[in-house]
């Protein structure tokens, strides 16, 4: 969420900015600006009330004491209206905040100025392209068929117990996912993430602390007799441990990795892009989340990048980095990266991770600050990535490994497998 001051101090660039989203804020702007003006002159009033009223109390109680009951009785009359009055008016207040509130939750994060204009995925910019495709047998196949072919996935028999989406993993289709979530978990601590396992249910607050609620819900699970949400990412539990939070400056920077499973609905996914393992209901994912100060978060975001790059030089996998365009940025980022890898049975680029820096969007909404060095409290800058995302990376290695005889494992994950092929 924008703070009003900042909104005040550079409107217009604002509006230019969220241009870049393909948005004409302009009106949402100026409403957000006119309500806190509004706010201002009530609050302006309503201490004036106060202050007459208390002002008022004290005379009285004068009064009273020199005898002038009469004189305190009058006023007391005068003291009974300003309540009215003061009542009214924090009414009127209270009204007021919550219209602020709400315009501000609909205006999106401001894109950083190095975020280029456009309008859909075809308009992000690749900064960096890493390893060569691999060339396949003549008799190669999709992951999916791949997934039937040795038994590893069955989407048939998820289909059956929940509905699209929700595959079973079987024998080393299973051991290969574990794998991966223990190689990525182990990747991050050695890197200075701390692990932890957080809830994979939330309540409203922690939805709309992250940005998820009120942008977001259509794709989120809603367990409605106790108002909880399944979580679509980690981010979610993980920033919202720090909801209500102030740091001291020598607790920054804060580097956390988990693990979850993560829950989307996906409403209107359907064809042979996202078969298989492509979009699921249902996946695993592992994560990683920084609270940096404000002068060093794009410094954490390039180490962030750098750490996922790493990660699937590790796979060695075929990959290329995006920057995401206005029209793809998600609304709380002010900076996307994407992660691509190359399936090559399907000969198209799957995303596999997404790292951002939200500056203060987050922190502002779950009041997560530090004092700083002049002792005065500042809003932290808070990021997270995916280190990575299990379902496409498991497509990509069953595609680029895969040989005539077999599903060859990356040597990087034998000693957590017990195995090196599938076959």
């Amino acid at each position: 969420m924008l703070q009003v001051a900042f909104i005040q101090e550079n409107k217009e660039d604002i509006i230019a900015r969220l241009a870049k989203r393909n948005i004409d804020a302009t009106e949402m702007i100026n409403e957000a600006i006119a309500f806190d003006e509004d706010r201002k002159a009530i609050q302006t009033k309503l201490d004036s009330t106060k202050a007459e009223s208390n002002t008022l109390s004290k005379e009285i109680g004068h009064l009273y004491k020199s005898g002038e009951a009469q004189k305190a009785n009058i006023l007391k009359e005068k003291t009974t209206q300003l309540k009215e009055v003061t009542k009214t008016l924090e009414q009127e207040l209270n009204n007021k905040i919550k219209a602020l509130a709400d315009v501000l939750y609909k205006i999106p994060n401001v894109p950083n100025p190095i975020v280029p204009a456009g309008n859909t995925d075809e308009d992000n910019e690749e900064t960096l392209r890493v390893g060569d495709i691999p060339k396949l047998h003549a008799n190669a196949l999709p992951h999916w068929e791949l997934a039937k072919k040795y038994n590893i996935i069955d989407f048939e028999l998820g289909n059956k117990i929940t509905g699209a989406g929700f595959p079973v993993y079987i024998g080393k289709g299973a051991r290969l996912q574990r794998a991966l979530i223990t190689y990525f978990l182990d990747k991050n601590t050695e890197a200075g993430y701390t692990e932890y396992q957080v809830p994979h249910l939330v309540n409203e607050a922690s939805g709309f602390g992250t940005g998820q609620l009120p942008d977001k819900e259509g794709q989120m699970y809603h367990v409605t007799e106790d108002n909880l949400y399944l979580i679509p990412t980690a981010e979610v539990p993980a920033t919202n441990m720090f909801r209500d939070t102030l740091l001291n400056e020598s607790d920054l920077p804060i580097q956390i990795t988990g693990y979850t499973p993560c829950f989307r609905r996906e409403a209107g996914s359907y064809g042979a892009h996202v078969r298989g393992l492509n979009r699921l209901h249902q996946f695993d994912k592992v994560e990683i989340l920084r609270v940096e100060h404000p002068e060093h978060s794009y410094k954490a975001l390039d180490s962030m990048v750098k750490h996922v790059q790493e990660i699937l030089e590790d796979l060695k996998l075929p990959y290329r980095i995006l920057r995401l365009c206005g029209g793809d940025l998600g609304f709380t980022s002010a900076l996307t990266y994407d992660f691509e890898v190359f399936s090559t049975a399907q000969d198209r680029w799957l995303e596999v991770s997404s790292v951002s820096n939200f500056e203060t969007f987050q922190a502002n909404r779950l009041k997560l600050r530090f004092k700083n060095s002049e002792g005065k409290n500042e809003l932290c800058h808070t990021l997270n990535g995916s280190s990575l995302a299990l379902p496409r990376i498991l497509a990509g290695i069953l595609e680029n490994y895969q040989t005539e005889d077999g599903i060859k494992i990356p040597e990087v994950l034998i000693p957590y497998t017990g195995f090196d092929m599938i076959s």
